[in-house]
């Protein structure tokens, strides 16, 4: 069993920017795909950013790729995206999630990211 505890969404202006945190308990990121989607009112999940199963490589929605950075601290179990020059349609609720396309992932409780324009 893995939980995942996301942090650090808010209210913030466009152009501006905020850094998400997921800490993983349970089990370590290790080897599995990590990252993270997200939610806005009345759309799908969409995918923002992982890692691979090795954490080598990082792969990006094409659209926040240039403004938001994902990275991991191994020794503290914990995944963060950084996001920067945000638009009010970066607005959602952010989603961390562990194997997301594997046959079992797990997923966070989400965090609020609100940007005003």
């Amino acid at each position: 069993q893995v939980q995942l505890v996301e942090s650090g969404g808010g209210l913030v202006q466009a152009g501006g920017s905020l850094r998400l945190s997921c800490a993983g308990s349970g089990r370590t990121f290790g080897s599995s795909v990590v990252g993270w989607f997200r939610q806005a009112p009345g759309k799908e999940r969409e995918f923002v950013s992982r890692f691979d199963s090795s954490g080598g490589i990082r792969y990006y929605a094409d659209s926040v790729k240039g403004r938001f950075t994902i990275s991991r601290d191994n020794t503290k179990n914990t995944v963060y995206l950084q996001m920067n020059s945000l638009k009010p349609e970066d607005t959602a609720v952010y989603y961390c999630v562990v194997d997301p396309y594997g046959p079992r992932s797990y997923w966070g409780q989400g965090t609020q990211v609100t940007v005003s324009s």
